[in-house]
């Protein structure tokens, strides 16, 4: 059983920057990708960036590539999505998730369903 805290949200001016934080517990976080995905009122959750296992190995989407920086430190077991050049449009509910079979897999996911653990979110407000 995975357990992930997100922690970093907030108000911020467009422009400004943000880090999230995705601190894991449970399981083997070194073997696992992490996620991050966000959902804005009255549509669905979206994929916004991910990390393979090593770090070495990322997958951003269209909207947040140059802007989002995505990393992670396995010996804290925590995850990060530094967040550059906020857009009002990026205000969302922000979710990390992890992928427990990505070592089986050695592939990226960027869809919901492939991702097995979630964290409960937090919220991250651009105003302009």
């Amino acid at each position: 059983q995975v357990q992930l805290v997100e922690s970093g949200g907030g108000l911020v001016q467009a422009g400004g920057s943000l880090r999230l934080s995705c601190a894991a517990s449970g399981g083997t976080f070194r073997r696992y990708a992490i996620g991050w995905f966000r959902q804005a009122p009255g549509k669905e959750r979206e994929f916004v960036a991910a990390i393979g296992w090593s770090g070495g190995d990322t997958l951003y989407a269209d909207s947040v590539k140059g802007r989002f920086t995505i990393s992670r430190h396995n010996a804290k077991n925590t995850g990060y999505l530094q967040m550059n050049s906020l857009k009002p449009e990026d205000t969302a509910v922000y979710y990390c998730a992890a992928d427990v079979f990505y070592e089986s897999k050695l592939r990226i996911g960027v869809r919901v369903e492939e991702y097995d653990y979630w964290g409960q979110g937090t919220q991250v407000t651009v105003s302009s």
